[in-house]
């Protein structure tokens, strides 16, 4: 047969019409020839429809395209393709099933739904679900879910999004463990503020014009507080300090988990933010710094039986969520958001790993940090799973083997899994790191083996499980708490703008405020908090393990005493960087600290100390007595392996302390590297510009107070 007769030939035995069947995946849109293919996963459904519009606005759709089970069905999946479907085209679904809750279904083609896959949405100011509606808790008549409303013009569209993207010579860092210091921000909070100085605040622009001095601060890589897209507006709550309309300001609350926070872009949102976000990871790259997501796979901002139906829930709510076994109109609920992905279903599983795939294949980010990721563990009925496969399968899958995955390994179920987390390459939030530090320097008693632990990589919880000090992310603030200057400035939390009486937020945060809760001009008062704040920074980056570092700890920041500022989008949680001018003795020891750590490998290493790596005395040069609950002093010598041997010294203590030191050898000196009880700059040194210790035999050790020695020739002074 010739060319020509194969492709008449062709042509008789193909579909020739505007609308095809379609291919059941990939899921999701993809262009495909002069059209796009959609496919769409739904065990139940009965019928589903296409919709197009023209504007994100629009109640009535442009197009409607049924889908004919006969035709546009393979298995679970329906599906289409649609020719002349170009990038910017705004759709979504509307999905004929049972409503029955009772039995876990609340299909409803009233709601336009948004498709799982979708990579970018249309931005709305406000989401209309009706929420003032009254609402009977015993009746599910009153559910979101089933009302009868049409809600297609006050809910965003899909965008079906460009793919191509000139990456040019910017490939991932792929720094190791060892040598990562990550920076914990948020997006907007970072630049919105008029202080940031930058030419497009809030944005993902916004943030890369703060690279040079992310760069000169030293950190190998940004953790971003989650992208993926949730609705602002969704609390309904006011400060009852202000009146001010409260905001779901962190983002813990998806939507659409493969399209870029809408919000957060400069350039529009008709496909733009992705495009925009990947100007973002480019620019990173080509400052060797590394993109981190803070991904939350675990619940969707459904909520409870109550909640509005946005995406899961009208697609197939009996599969997506955990719902309760004696009653499955309630969901299990391990989140504390209402409902719980039903991670480890097999269709889930796939979902969660293909969102991630697109992540790292699409957007080229570089880790996952997962929040409560003990919720991955639980199966169907909420029990944790001894060897969870979903924990496996990302662990070991193909495409995910070269990135950083990093578990906030505990649930609001009361799963705290820290230091047992997984046997898999999964690194951990230390929050025994964080609580320990926090407690040591306090003051509490009884704390000297626990630091010692810390400060060696937590062997303790992670030696048994044949992992090493690379999986523990040692932290001593995070998004979620005080931030580092209000955990010496404030006792207590202070809640009260979030309107919900002080109730939420953690109660016990081990901090102190030294004589005055918040703000003082107490100058004595002043200088501890100053001397407390370096304290816990040397401690965070001497530390075997990977350091964490909230973005603008730096300089800082304050939230007012609130230790859980989520749906503070203003004052309270942006950074106000005019603190950067006002405390840079803190910015330049941070910055110290971080080259002081990449300039000493032997901290960095991925092995915990050997007996004959690290010894630890008590201030008088004698083994620590590790159960005496009065000592809050401690000291070690960590051998520098061919490098500078390390004196470290500990005093807790509101008393000064003379330490021993170790007796050296040759012409070996001790020299001076850091004192955080010294008046700025002669706080720290820069490494080869350390001075001599006169006493080359004991030091005084000032009250709450740390103390670096490093070792070099004498003649090298």
């Amino acid at each position: 047969m010739t060319k020509q007769g194969f492709r008449r030939y062709a042509q008789d035995v193909s579909e020739s019409s505007g609308i095809r069947a379609g291919t059941p995946l990939p899921l999701g849109v993809h262009q495909q020839g002069d059209g796009a293919n959609f496919a769409l996963f739904s065990r139940h459904a009965t019928r589903i429809w296409l919709d197009f519009f023209d504007h994100s606005e629009d109640s009535t759709p442009s197009r409607t395209i049924e889908l004919d089970p006969e035709h546009h069905r393979t298995g679970d999946v329906w599906h289409v393709w649609v020719r002349g479907v170009q990038p910017g085209q705004l759709y979504g679904y509307r999905v004929d099933g049972p409503y029955r809750p009772q039995e876990g279904h609340r299909f409803n083609f009233h709601k336009l739904l948004l498709d799982p896959f979708a990579t970018a949405i249309t931005r709305l100011n406000t989401w209309d679900f009706d929420p003032a509606r009254a609402y009977d808790p015993d009746s599910s008549q009153h559910d979101l879910s089933f009302s009868e409303l049409d809600d297609a013009g006050a809910v965003p569209k899909c965008v079906f999004t460009y793919d191509h993207f000139h990456w040019g010579e910017a490939r991932p860092p792929r720094h190791p463990w060892s040598e990562s210091v990550i920076y914990e921000a948020h997006v907007r909070g970072y630049t919105i503020h008029p202080t940031s100085g930058v030419a497009y605040p809030g944005t993902y622009r916004g943030l890369v014009e703060k690279i040079p001095y992310l760069k000169d601060l030293g950190v190998t890589a940004v953790e971003l507080m989650p992208v993926f897209e949730f609705n602002e507006n969704e609390v309904t709550r006011a400060n009852p300090l202000t009146g001010e309309r409260l905001k779901n300001y962190w983002g813990y609350n998806p939507v659409a988990f493969q399209a870029p926070e809408s919000s957060y872009s400069s350039a529009g949102n008709a496909g733009q933010q992705k495009l925009e976000f990947k100007q973002m990871v480019k620019a990173f790259h080509q400052a060797g710094i590394e993109v981190i997501l803070d991904v939350v796979l675990n619940h969707t901002a459904e909520g409870n039986e109550l909640g509005p139906t946005i995406c899961f829930r009208g697609l197939e709510n009996a599969i997506f969520y955990m719902l309760e076994e004696d009653n499955p109109r309630f969901y299990k609920d391990y989140t504390g958001t209402g409902n719980t992905l039903n991670a480890n279903h097999p269709v889930i599983r796939d979902f969660i790993l293909t969102v991630l795939r697109y992540w790292v294949i699409e957007m080229h980010v570089d880790g996952f940090r997962f929040d409560l990721a003990s919720v991955l563990g639980r199966d169907a009925h909420g029990n944790l799973l001894p060897n969870p496969p979903l924990l496996e399968r990302i662990a070991e899958d193909p495409i995910l083997r070269e990135v950083k995955i990093i578990a906030e390994a505990w649930d609001a179920g009361g799963a705290y899994q820290v230091g047992s987390f997984s046997e898999q390459r999964w690194a951990e939030w230390n929050g025994r790191f964080r609580d320990d530090v926090r407690r040591f320097w306090r003051g509490d008693e009884g704390l000297v083996g626990l630091l010692a632990s810390r400060i060696a990589g937590s062997a303790d919880l992670y030696q048994r499980s044949g992992k090493g000090p690379q999986s523990s992310i040692n932290f001593i603030t995070c998004h979620d708490g005080f931030t580092l200057n209000d955990l010496v400035s404030y006792r207590r939390k202070h809640n009260e703008a979030n309107g919900e009486d002080n109730r939420d937020g953690m109660g016990e945060n081990y901090g102190d405020n030294y004589g005055v809760e918040g703000p003082t001009d107490d100058s004595e008062i002043e200088a501890v908090r100053r001397r407390q704040i370096k304290n816990l920074l040397l401690t965070l980056f001497v530390s075997r393990g990977v350091p964490m570092l909230l973005g603008s700890d730096e300089f800082r920041r304050t939230q007012q005493g609130n230790n859980n500022a989520y749906c503070q989008d203003n004052e309270i949680s942006w950074y106000d960087w005019s603190l950067l001018d006002r405390h840079r003795e803190i910015h330049r020891f941070t910055r110290g600290m971080i080259a002081f750590r990449r300039a000493h490998p032997v901290l960095q290493q991925e092995s915990f100390y050997t007996d004959a790596d690290i010894r630890w005395f008590a201030p008088q040069g004698t083994p620590p007595v590790w159960d005496d609950p009065h000592e809050k002093c401690l000291a070690c010598m960590i051998l520098g392996q061919g490098e500078a041997d390390l004196y470290l010294m500990f005093n807790a203590s509101d008393e000064p302390a003379e330490f021993t030191l170790p007796r050296l050898s040759g012409d070996q000196r001790w020299l001076l590297a850091v004192d955080t009880f010294a008046q700025a700059p002669r706080d720290l040194f820069e490494s080869g510009q350390e001075i001599k210790v006169e006493d080359q035999e004991a030091y005084q050790v000032g009250p709450r107070t740390s103390v670096i020695l490093v070792t070099q020739p004498y003649s090298a002074t």
